[in-house]
């Protein structure tokens, strides 16, 4: 198992379309992958456990992975953090 820690970057927080991005990245890898914050752990193929979480921007969480792929597994979803769930910030007013 391996993880690190990331911040929520887009300004819009995690909301349904940035759920449903992570969920289809997650869905790619065999390994587990799950968003920790606060203490609350939530699969990250699972849009529901990941809208529970009500992460907003700034919010730190710590992404954990673990199987075969966990490595590119990781890099990946640090990426899609870092890019802001490659979401069009002009799309993502509400």
């Amino acid at each position: 198992m391996i993880s690190e820690v990331t911040h929520v970057k887009n300004k819009a927080g995690i909301h349904a379309r940035p759920a449903v991005t992570i969920v289809e990245t997650a869905g790619l890898f065999s390994s587990e992958i799950f968003i920790i914050k606060d203490g609350v752990r939530a699969n990250a193929k699972s849009i529901l456990n990941i809208l529970s979480l009500a992460a907003s921007c700034g919010t730190e969480i710590v992404l954990e992975v673990e199987g075969e792929d966990e490595a590119k597994a990781l890099s990946t979803m640090l990426t899609l953090f870092e890019n802001e769930f490659h979401v069009d910030k002009e799309a993502d007013i509400f």
